[in-house]
């Protein structure tokens, strides 16, 4: 199976009654779940319990790290089902104990008047270097610890607008912009665009809180982890076609980093904001 195969058989969580469904997570080294895997499935679970819909935004918490050796267990609270809105509460449980806590809004779709923030003028994805050539010079200086982030192939093909290098990371303002887009075709499901979508939106946008303060993920003194995730879809897109994820981190104070992100499509239609809590803490010497 391909990464994306892969990815895509992980979404597809296994239900076990009504409003009850179980997802599991890659075997791989990490200590914890990643959050976007959380958020991605919590989504699937939710749309299991919605007919002729859509989903238009999301609000989660997330209350402990997730063990990727157990389970996890996605119950849904049908809270509201009016004439045009929809909501769901989902709950994300392991060991008897909530990790992870969202509501997300459904609403039948609808014309109305429109408006956007324009898409900032960037390079186009062909126009950027190959990404393998940095991720390649990365692999061969990580610690053992970090490399099998970088061994194998991606489920998203992703092209980083001016790359910070993990080890020597420069002092710059606090703005990144990626081009992003799954590493193959998917079938014409808006519900599957929009779960890869919330699952590729926690890949990066708490690195960029960091970003004034020239520190890296790979720092040992550094301590990281997503507090909250939020997303709001404002129309359909393909998530197998090239979107640019524009971030931006307006303050990090209280040991906590705030950032947040406009995706676009290629032809500037903006289709979804996330905005994002993080726990960023430095400590004086290496955990």
């Amino acid at each position: 199976m391909s990464a994306l195969e892969r990815l895509l058989d992980l979404l597809d969580l296994e239900e076990l009654e009504v409003n009850l469904f179980r997802g599991r997570s890659p075997q791989e080294r990490s200590q914890r779940v990643f959050g976007g895997q959380v958020v991605g499935q919590a989504l699937v679970a939710a749309e299991r319990t919605v007919d002729g819909r859509v989903a238009h935004s999301l609000k989660g918490d997330f209350l402990r790290p997730g063990d990727p050796k157990t389970p996890i267990i996605y119950e849904v609270d049908r809270i509201r089902d009016g004439k045009s809105f929809t909501t769901r509460r989902v709950v994300a449980i392991q060991h008897g104990k909530a990790i992870f806590s969202m509501s997300v809004g459904f609403q039948v779709e609808e014309e109305g008047i429109e408006h956007q923030m324009p898409m900032p003028d960037t390079p186009q994805p062909e126009d950027l270097p190959d990404p393998e050539i940095f991720r390649r010079a990365i692999r061969e200086r990580v610690p053992d610890e970090f490399k099998h982030w970088y061994e194998g192939e991606s489920p998203f093909e992703q092209h980083v607008i001016d790359p910070v290098d993990p080890f020597e990371p420069d002092k710059r303002p606090p703005h990144m912009a990626v081009w992003i887009r799954t590493a193959g075709e998917l079938p014409d499901s808006l519900a599957l665009h929009q779960c890869l979508l919330a699952y590729a939106s926690d890949m990066n946008l708490l690195d960029t809180c960091i970003l004034p303060h020239g520190l890296s993920w790979m720092d040992r003194r550094f301590q990281s982890a997503s507090l909250d995730h939020s997303i709001w879809f404002h129309s359909r897109f393909r998530a197998d076609e090239w979107l640019l994820f524009v971030q931006d981190a307006p303050r990090s104070a209280g040991a906590r980093g705030f950032n947040r992100g406009l995706v676009y499509t290629r032809d500037g239609r903006l289709i979804a904001s996330v905005v994002q809590e993080g726990l960023i803490r430095l400590h004086e010497r290496g955990r």
